[in-house]
């Protein structure tokens, strides 16, 4: 088989057979096939697009290109399940979502990424926490997966490499934005993962990669309907991502943010509601609970008794972290030499935010990437941030701007200003759960 002639069907717009897949998928494993030949394919697929059949093929076939984990043998007593956010600012759910599953009696193995574009990583975030392994080796994620019930960690090498040639070509060659392409690389990584059930939190505002609702669903859409037929119990929720969620983003103070929620100590409405609604929706899918009403009691009865936060203490302590860091975070956590507020430019109500914009004020403050590999800031960012429908001015500033230098302050207030709407009327509430989407 020559590689052309896979190019050429899709090229013309007809599907590809599982022949032609396996034979990329092989190729992206082994770099057989170049990368030329592979971003002409990708932009084939981009104008064209790919069946659900299609698209279920590539997934499993890059999910099986490296290690597939399998947690039979560990005899669980719940479910193998899992979330993914298709990215935001100021998204921590990850930190309250895995302890408070695994305090419901589900098994999280949680195989997460870094930051992608103006979108904040769960990996950067949890390498906050001094001595935390965010890449052990299988041996030590399974064993703490087992006996905590959930454990957060980045993607090792050995889970889907062919998924990561394949992305980190499209990533420089304009495919990126393809909803089968998208779909693929998702749940390649979640099926390696060993889940029986996942759940969805897909994005959509200016703050998201899917800006439009049209647009989330149809990758929501997509995910469910691909791995349905990879064999992967899949539920989805629509979330609004038009402001920042929770009142901080930045990685430090964002696991700050989740001790406070684990501990009681303060719950955000916003982020508070997705939390629960996605926590909800796994013993939903999974069949713990027979309806949304009953799994919302569940979630909210591990949060008030402190398990989640038991759950997220042995977990940091069981990866390497401070066996205390939930009582004393403070002392472990780095902080920003520079903390001041940003005031808005007049008073009136924050009726918009460009949300995008935040997270490249992030990113200007050094607690994002520019470049591939780049190292991380991890104390600066935004607390206390104001949301759309709240009077700002003297006495409440858009933000509290953590940084490392008077200059980088200055220029990420700026950007925060930009990025905010001040009006004198209120605007209309947007709700935090958009949708709710299931296999049919």
């Amino acid at each position: 088989m020559l590689f052309t002639d896979v190019i050429r069907t899709k090229r013309d717009g007809n599907p590809l057979t599982e022949a032609d897949i396996g034979f990329l998928v092989s190729g992206l494993s082994d770099a057989s096939i170049p990368a030329e030949q592979i971003s002409s394919l990708a932009m084939a697929i981009f104008l064209n697009g790919m069946s659900f059949e299609e698209a279920s093929i590539l997934t499993l076939g890059m999910a099986r290109s490296g290690t597939v984990l399998n947690w039979s043998d560990c005899q669980f007593d719940g479910p193998v399940v899992d979330k993914h956010s298709t990215g935001g600012v100021g998204d921590k759910v990850s930190f309250l979502l895995a302890p408070i599953a695994a305090a419901c009696g589900c098994y999280v193995p949680m195989i997460s990424g870094r930051g992608l574009g103006h979108t904040g990583g769960t990996t950067d975030k949890v390498e906050c926490i001094p001595g935390y392994q965010s890449m052990p080796d299988f041996d030590l994620f399974r064993r703490v997966v087992k006996t905590v019930g959930c454990a957060v960690i980045g993607q090792t090498n050995e889970l889907a490499p062919a998924d990561k040639r394949f992305y980190a070509i499209r990533d420089v060659t304009s495919t990126v934005e393809s909803v089968p392409l998208i779909t693929a690389s998702i749940l390649a990584k979640k099926i390696a993962a060993g889940l029986e059930a996942l759940v969805m939190d897909v994005k959509v505002g200016s703050g998201a990669f899917m800006e439009s609702v049209p647009q989330a669903s149809e990758l929501a859409k997509s995910i469910i309907g691909t791995a349905s037929r990879a064999g992967l119990k899949t539920h989805a929720i629509l979330t609004d991502m038009n402001e920042v969620l929770g009142d901080t983003a930045g990685n430090s103070l964002e696991i700050v943010e989740s001790i406070e929620y684990l501990t009681n100590a303060h719950r955000e409405p916003r982020l508070d509601a997705v939390t629960v609604s996605l926590c909800a929706e796994m013993l939903v899918v999974t069949g713990m609970e027979a309806n949304r009403q009953d799994a919302t009691a569940t979630v909210e009865r591990a949060i008030a008794s402190g398990d989640a936060a038991e759950k997220f203490s042995k977990m940091v302590g069981e990866l390497g972290g401070p066996p205390d860091f939930v009582e004393n975070y403070s002392a472990y956590l780095p902080a920003a030499k520079i903390v001041v507020p940003v005031t808005a430019v007049g008073e009136g109500v924050l009726s918009s935010v460009v949300t995008q914009k935040v997270g490249n004020a992030i990113i200007e403050l050094g607690g994002g990437r520019r470049v591939l590999g780049e190292s991380l800031d991890h104390s600066v960012g935004f607390s206390e941030i104001a949301h759309i429908g709240e009077v700002v001015g003297a006495d409440k500033p858009l933000a509290i701007v953590h940084a490392s230098s008077e200059e980088t302050a200055q220029i990420a207030a700026s950007m925060l200003r930009e990025a905010c709407q001040i009006s004198s009327d209120s605007p209309p509430k947007n709700d935090v759960i958009v949708d709710i989407l299931t296999p049919e």
